[in-house]
């Protein structure tokens, strides 16, 4: 799969490289040419360039500019975007006296939802933003026997389908959250995670299956 990377920071860099390892072809694309081709140098892509060019290189784009940003930059680059899987790992939060706080309005206002009103002819994915980006540097992430899970929601169908492509083709496993109208929880869950691994805690210790306590039974949905 060819993939254009929008940004040079770490989650750009840790991302395109886990997609270079797993096979894809990706370009680096950045305002600022040196810093472009500094992370296509760290992520063994194939090339860098502007925005516009990252945009235009494949069938997936990586949205992994700050997420006040993202918005902006899917409007001037839409016409490009159109027909192509836009994937939006951005985190909306800023820090707040209680620890990080979502920057969105919370309901189904959420800047994935921002970015498929900016640029109607994309499809949008959320995914792969709540895990740190240490974790995109592991070569098949995996905790305790199972592959790591990446929970996404999408906006059309084919964006669903891409987007579980790629993320079986890093090795991990697809989990579906449903449509954009569902983004703003997994924006949220991040922010919370931030927080919990800020104060030293542990996200992992918080949600154990239900299977996992003496004679649980499973009551179904």
């Amino acid at each position: 799969m060819r993939i254009g990377i929008l940004g040079t920071g770490s989650m750009a860099t840790a991302l395109g490289g886990a997609w270079v390892r797993a096979g894809h072809q990706v370009l680096v694309g950045g305002r600022n040419a040196a810093a472009a081709a500094r992370a296509a140098a760290r992520t063994g892509a194939a090339g860098h360039g502007g925005l516009a060019e990252a945009a235009a290189y494949g069938e997936a784009v990586l949205m992994a500019v700050p997420a006040d940003s993202a918005p902006r930059l899917a409007r001037e680059l839409a016409p490009v975007l159109a027909g192509r899987t836009v994937l939006d790992c951005t985190v909306p939060m800023a820090a707040g006296p209680d620890g990080p706080s979502p920057t969105t309005a919370g309901g189904t206002d959420s800047v994935a939802a921002r970015i498929s009103a900016a640029a109607p002819d994309a499809g949008v994915a959320k995914v792969f933003g709540i895990c740190h980006e240490s974790i995109w540097t592991l070569p098949r992430p995996a905790f305790e026997g199972a592959p790591l899970a990446v929970p996404f929601c999408a906006g059309t169908p084919a964006a669903a389908a891409l987007t579980g492509e790629l993320i079986v083709s890093m090795g991990c496993s697809p989990l579906p959250c449903g449509g954009l109208s569902r983004a703003a929880l997994l924006e949220s869950a991040a922010v919370l995670a931030v927080g919990v691994w800020w104060s030293g805690g542990e996200v992992r210790h918080v949600f154990p299956s239900p299977a996992l306590a003496p004679g649980a039974v499973d009551d179904g949905p």
